[in-house]
């Protein structure tokens, strides 16, 4: 009963205030992204980091400059990692992964839905969330890493113009897909459009660029075109 109503006021408001501010600057440093942004690793390292700041403040037993300690050294390990993420492709797909195609030209991708651990009642919510009532008005849909999903509509059925207007409604050629990412070119994407390294050179000469690391980021448009975004 005793320890029930022992309470050290000056000790846990410094335990406290001093977690709190720590917790503030390591917020800072570590950048900030949008709630809907955050992939899985990121969400789980902000609620260890919030739990270790919780037990420091809250609890007398842990030995504050222990936990302080490790509350830093957390998340100084996420910031390396976020650093590295963007140094390396190879590190941001261990830490974040890749998106995942679920529908390919209107035809669902059963073994890319089991792998995800998604099923339809899932993807169907996910679907009418963005106003979409029939998975057949689907042209492409992708699971991003923050596990929403993004969706290209068939041709004809976006938001009401060409199909009330009987306006021609071309199929899409391609998805558009990031070819070229910070200089370097993306093979594996180019392959999976059917696409070379001598269309995406020729492309680029017509534009006037000479080489690939020219260019901070280009993408295939659905028509076969090329956005091109070069270095500054």
């Amino acid at each position: 009963m005793n320890e029930f109503l022992e309470f050290d006021f000056w000790e846990m408001t410094m335990r406290t205030l001093a977690s709190f501010i720590v917790l503030l600057l390591l917020a800072r440093l570590m950048g900030k992204k949008q709630i809907s942004q955050l992939t899985f690793f990121h969400y789980v390292t902000g609620i260890t980091i919030g739990s270790i700041a919780a037990a420091i403040a809250s609890e007398s037993e842990t030995p504050y400059f222990n936990g302080l300690y490790a509350m830093v050294l957390w998340a100084f390990l996420t910031y390396l990692m976020n650093f590295l993420a963007l140094k390396s492709k190879k590190a941001r797909i261990l830490l974040d992964d890749t998106p995942t195609i679920i529908m390919h030209k209107g035809k669902l991708n059963e073994d890319a839905m089991k792998k995800s651990r998604l099923h339809l009642n899932d993807l169907n919510m996910m679907l009418r969330e963005q106003g979409i009532f029939s998975i057949k008005d689907v042209e492409y849909a992708i699971l991003e890493t923050n596990g929403q999903l993004s969706v290209m509509k068939k041709a004809g059925q976006e938001p009401a113009t060409k199909k009330d207007v009987k306006a021609p409604c071309p199929e899409p050629k391609f998805v558009p897909t990031e070819i070229i990412s910070d200089g370097k070119i993306v093979s594996k994407n180019l392959t999976e459009l059917g696409l070379t390294e001598e269309w995406l050179s020729d492309q680029l000469k017509a534009q006037g660029i000479g080489k690939a690391d020219q260019v901070f980021y280009a993408e295939v448009q659905t028509d076969g075109s090329l956005h091109i975004d070069q270095r500054s």
